[in-house]
């Protein structure tokens, strides 16, 4: 066997691993999904298990979803890398969802596209830069229009200003990220700018999105109920108040807010440089922001 052949077959067998560590990350989750409790009375981060989101946002999204009726089992989920670490991976190939992800790196959605997971689900992956200007053209130029089931938001940027433009879609549940260093009532958030960068806007790479405020303040404004945060402090999820049962109360930004338990403040040299919870704060309030109007 020539060596090329060596490395095709090597590069085989990689691929034949991926598939089954993911295979057994699928089981694990079922198997944590069916082992939550049905205590629709305590706090959403009590149900947190992590199958493929990047902390404990795929149990958060389950227990809400045996308590939120959806009418269409659909997501659209942006800022998703290459979907190996997503908040709707599990819905789609656990629940049987279809939906759409955008990234704005062809690489990434290369990826997906070559991926097993896009041709064993109804899966569509599209590459754009999302932008307040360009959000509803893509949704809709995607087919998709009215009720969904979930959106999540995750541009590290822009979060606010992109919800804020969205009308095409109606979801049931929306999760989108907030920067905890604003606090729990300071409504805040960066300025829009279309092409922004978090690398590029400081090299802190701290100073993004908006406060919790900010977005349960627009939430309300678009007929959302704050519910909760995850445990790690980066989530927020909502619920549209025509689908929230009793079980689930609406929360304040100051009775729901979680400060975030990881660091990841950069210095010049573009290393993590460890700052403490206090210094990541002043510094991103050092910064422009911009105040938004309450409910």
């Amino acid at each position: 066997m020539n060596l090329l052949a060596k490395f095709a077959r090597k590069l085989q067998r990689l691929e034949e691993i991926d598939a089954r560590c993911n295979r057994i990350q699928e089981a694990l989750g079922r198997i944590e999904a069916r082992q939550l409790a049905d205590n629709s009375a305590a706090p959403i981060a009590a149900a947190e298990f992590r199958t493929f989101s990047q902390w404990g946002e795929d149990g958060i999204i389950q227990h809400l979803l045996r308590q939120v009726r959806v009418q269409r089992r659909i997501f659209v989920e942006f800022g998703t890398q290459d979907y190996s670490e997503a908040n709707t991976r599990f819905l789609l190939v656990n629940d049987s969802w279809s939906g759409l992800i955008i990234d704005g790196s062809q690489e990434n959605i290369d990826r997906v596209i070559q991926s097993e997971i896009y041709w064993r689900h109804n899966l569509k992956a599209l590459c754009a830069f999302v932008t307040r200007e360009n959000i509803d053209d893509l949704i809709r130029g995607s087919g998709l229009a009215g009720e969904i089931g979930l959106l999540s938001v995750d541009i590290d940027g822009n979060d606010y200003w992109v919800w804020e433009a969205i009308t095409s879609v109606s979801p049931a549940i929306v999760v989108t990220e907030y920067n905890w260093r604003f606090g729990p009532e300071r409504r805040v958030t960066v300025p829009y700018d279309a092409s922004f960068e978090r690398a590029r806007a400081h090299p802190s790479m701290i100073y993004y999105g908006a406060s919790l405020a900010a977005l349960c303040a627009l939430g309300r404004r678009k007929g959302y109920a704050f519910v909760g945060c995850n445990s790690a402090g980066n989530n927020a999820f909502f619920i549209r108040t025509d689908l929230r049962p009793a079980q689930l109360p609406e929360l304040t930004s100051r009775e729901g807010y979680v400060a975030g338990q990881f660091r990841e403040a950069r210095g010049a040299d573009g290393q993590l440089a460890f700052m403490t919870a206090e210094a990541e704060e002043a510094l991103v309030m050092s910064l422009p922001l911009v105040e938004v109007p309450g409910a």
